[in-house]
């Protein structure tokens, strides 16, 4: 027995313990990957080893505890694969696990070391360090607006007041008296006579102006006359009844024409908002009109007005929306093409132009119920990023829009062995490593990623304790072996 294989062996223990107190030292640190020393038997031509040596230090590569943090620019690989690509401030590329982001003063998105992250640049293969987006987003002016409504069939035709307003007449005494000049209302098919279109009280037998015995036209310009008996109508095309009669053509009332300002002259509204190309924020309010029935099919016009003007096309004519007697929608087959020339009166937007798509509308006996969809958005100011679990990077804006800013790229090596370790948890690419190959997380065999958490250490405390108690026993057991040693060659010396 020589003093050199114990001493081999003081060696082995003592480096084993220091790969165990690192490992124990680490257990609380993102990313690290804890390490296991191994060793080989030294011969030189000898039938008996001459102790034993470090063959090498590898880590363990295995999956950490997935922790969630909160933080925004946390993030975890949630797999064996995949290490992140940083560059450190000379621009050399290393690679880690610890994955405890955040932006640093020029926006870029680093670790406490000071190292970028790298990703795909939007749209591109392109590997750039990844920046949190600066300034606002641009606006998008609005080009499409999806409008489905239930118009309810059993509402009665817009701009005719109840009891309808049939027609003025002119009214004259048979015996010729002074002219005057009734409203009259249909109310239920029965005749209604009022002393003003306003009126909402009908004159009845014995009120001054009420009609008795009369004779009148029933239409402008018409020669047609119909003889008053008791209030009522007589059978039209009776002649005038001598010459002391005397009539007057009646004046049709028409149905109120369509104003914004007068609720009575449409049946429904529906205001949205539309985006200019400056980002200004237009209401645009659809009026919806029933009009008669006509045959078997049923008619809506549609009038629009922006911030209570008309657009430039349709100028001031209506759509109409068209439904057969099963309430579907007939017409129009196409979206509604609508223009504003000048949308803005204090920026110089560029003119809107924009289409109305009503399909799968309906004409139910039901109340009216709209949902729609406009494209477009004003303005935002940067509020957020995240990264989703296939690496995209989304930028989130204060208008509720969203931006992608590209992809996160993960590296894998063929020997993750090879690797060099550098220190503040990170690794450096060499020939035993073989070349990265990268990807986006989920693709090329990547882990996903995990936000707003990080990877824990994986180090197993308790079975880093029991390797240092063996680590302990070999090392005393080796110092037991050199004393033997020493004992043995002391009683040949002592021999005379």
């Amino acid at each position: 027995m020589g003093f050199g294989q114990g001493l081999s062996g003081l060696n082995a223990a003592s480096q084993t313990l220091d790969v165990i107190g690192n490992n124990i030292a680490n257990s609380g640190t993102v990313g690290f990957k804890a390490s296991t020393a191994t060793f080989a038997d030294v011969y030189a031509s000898s039938r008996v080893g001459l102790g034993t040596q470090v063959a090498s230090i590898n880590q363990r590569f295995t999956i950490g505890t997935v922790s969630s943090t909160g933080n925004q620019f946390d993030m975890a690989i949630d797999g064996a694969k995949g290490l992140f690509r940083v560059l450190d401030p000379n621009g050399s590329v290393l690679y880690t696990r610890n994955g405890q982001f955040f932006p640093n003063k020029e926006g870029y998105i680093v670790n406490a070391q000071g190292h970028r992250l790298t990703g795909y640049a939007e749209g591109s293969t392109n590997i750039i360090p990844i920046r949190v987006p600066t300034g606002n987003i641009a606006p998008l002016a609005t080009t499409t607006i999806g409008t489905k409504v239930n118009l309810d069939a059993n509402e009665k035709p817009a701009g005719i007041v109840t009891p309808e307003v049939v027609g003025v007449v002119g009214l004259a005494t048979t015996s010729g008296g002074a002219e005057t000049l009734y409203y009259y209302r249909d109310n239920g098919g029965t005749l209604e006579w009022y002393d003003s279109a306003t009126s909402t009280t009908p004159l009845t037998a014995g009120d001054p102006g009420y009609p008795d015995d009369v004779t009148y036209y029933t239409g402008a310009g018409t020669t047609t006359a119909v003889i008053m008996a008791g209030g009522q109508p007589a059978a039209p095309g009776f002649p005038l009844d001598g010459a002391s009669d005397v009539a007057y053509a009646a004046e049709i009332i028409t149905p109120i024409p369509f104003d914004p300002a007068n609720a009575d002259s449409y049946t429904h509204q529906l205001p949205l908002n539309v985006y200019d190309s400056l980002g200004n924020s237009h209401q645009v309010t659809q009026y919806f009109v029933k009009r008669p029935v006509t045959g078997t099919g049923s008619e809506w016009g549609v009038y629009y007005r922006m911030e209570g003007q008309p657009l430039t096309s349709p100028a001031d004519g209506a759509t109409t929306l068209t439904f057969d007697s099963g309430g579907r929608l007939t017409s129009p087959a196409t979206p509604v093409a609508l223009s504003v020339l000048n949308p803005s009166s204090t920026s110089p937007a560029e003119p809107l132009a924009m289409t109305v798509n009503y399909a799968n509308s309906t004409q139910f006996g039901g109340d009216f119920a709209y949902s729609f969809d406009v494209s477009g958005y004003p303005t935002g100011e940067y509020a957020s990023m995240s990264i989703a679990a296939d690496g995209s990077i989304v930028a989130s804006y204060t208008n509720g829009e969203t931006q992608n800013m590209g992809a996160l790229v993960l590296a894998d090596f063929a020997n993750l062995q090879g690797l060099q370790p550098v220190g503040g948890n990170a690794w450096a690419e060499t020939s035993e490593s073989g070349q990265p190959i990268l990807g986006r997380p989920g693709s090329n065999s990547m882990a996903l990623i995990k936000g707003q958490a990080v990877e824990e250490s994986n180090v197993d405390m308790s079975k880093e304790l029991v390797n240092m108690i063996i680590a302990q026993r070999t090392y005393q057991a080796n110092a037991q072996t050199i004393k033997t040693q020493d004992q043995v060659l002391q009683t040949l010396i002592n021999m005379r």
